[in-house]
């Protein structure tokens, strides 16, 4: 197994759900960690409860310049970038016809330009590093369904955008795999998790054990798409 302790990784939309999932893992795992949110006091507040040397930094996916500081940040306070986890993301889930341009363009800014302006920012650390980049895509980013047009439309773009960038990076011995989970107990699309109804889903300490894996898997090898999805269908 790879050892990742002391490595470095820049965590995307990690104030909670699965970016939080994502860094209390790599923390365990001796690895220094950087979790942007739009709101400082949110990342404030989550690297408190992670309760280690944790970087929290206010930037927005959606502006370029954000995610280029947010990469300075990180190697000024750790000397260098090995991992990003292109994590944020948001859902508005309403019938074509009740779905507003503003709507679809924050959908689509925030899941598929955002995670471009992410990567872009993060390139040339990363060359430096040979680093792994990880996109939180969906099983929606290859299974259609109704009130989701503006999400599928993210999704299967990222998707796309992941797989495409992976066949670019590689020769510079860049990762690039993209996860695809199913239906994670998060605040997504402002739902509230219940431990009991919720317990079926993933949970987001589950996406972080296999960032992790995905991590320490020797460098010979690139999954480059990982699909997962909860055992059952409901309780």
């Amino acid at each position: 197994m790879q050892n990742i302790q002391n490595k470095v990784a820049l965590i995307t939309g990690a104030s909670k759900g699965i970016g939080y999932g994502i860094a209390e893992a790599l923390l365990k795992q001796g690895v220094k960690v950087a979790i942007t949110s739009r709101s400082q006091s949110s990342a404030d507040e989550a690297a408190k409860k992670l309760g280690a040397d944790v970087l929290a930094i206010a930037a927005d996916v959606k502006d370029f310049a954000s995610q280029q500081k947010a990469v300075e940040q990180t190697i000024a306070k750790f000397g260098q970038l090995d991992f990003l986890i292109a994590n944020a993301g948001v859902g508005h889930f309403v019938p074509i016809d009740e779905l507003t341009p503003e709507l679809w363009n924050d959908t689509i800014d925030t899941n598929l330009t955002g995670v471009f302006y992410s990567v872009k920012a993060a390139i040339p650390a990363l060359k430096k590093s040979e680093g792994y980049i990880i996109t939180i895509s969906s099983l929606a980013g290859t299974n259609f369904f109704p009130t989701a047009s503006a999400y599928n439309a993210s999704k299967f773009g990222l998707t796309g955008f992941s797989q495409a960038i992976m066949l670019d990076l590689r020769q510079y011995g860049i990762k690039v795999t993209t996860i695809m989970p199913g239906s994670v107990a998060t605040h997504f699309a402002d739902h509230s998790p219940d431990a009991k109804k919720d317990a079926w889903k993933i949970q987001p300490e589950d996406i972080g054990q296999m960032v992790t894996d995905l991590f320490q898997m020797n460098p010979r090898t690139l999954p480059s798409k990982v699909e997962v999805r909860p055992l059952k269908t409901s309780n």
